[in-house]
């Protein structure tokens, strides 16, 4: 495996565990109307990490295809 293989699978990752800890922390603001930032902040979050993750991995496969 070369290095940007190793940095999509690791940043793939470490964006699930954040993920999930975020989620569990979520949980008990959740009902809080003070939490809407954070929610929204999530939501931007976890959209950034996708859109991230999937130009990772199209650019590790591309040469592939070649």
């Amino acid at each position: 495996m070369d290095l940007l293989s190793w940095i999509a699978v690791g940043f793939i990752i470490i964006g699930f565990v954040v993920l999930v800890f975020i989620t569990r922390n979520m949980e008990s603001k959740i009902h809080q109307s003070s939490a809407t930032r954070s929610i929204v902040w999530r939501i931007v979050g976890t959209t950034v990490w996708g859109i991230v993750s999937i130009i990772l991995i199209v650019w590790w496969l591309f040469p592939r295809f070649l």
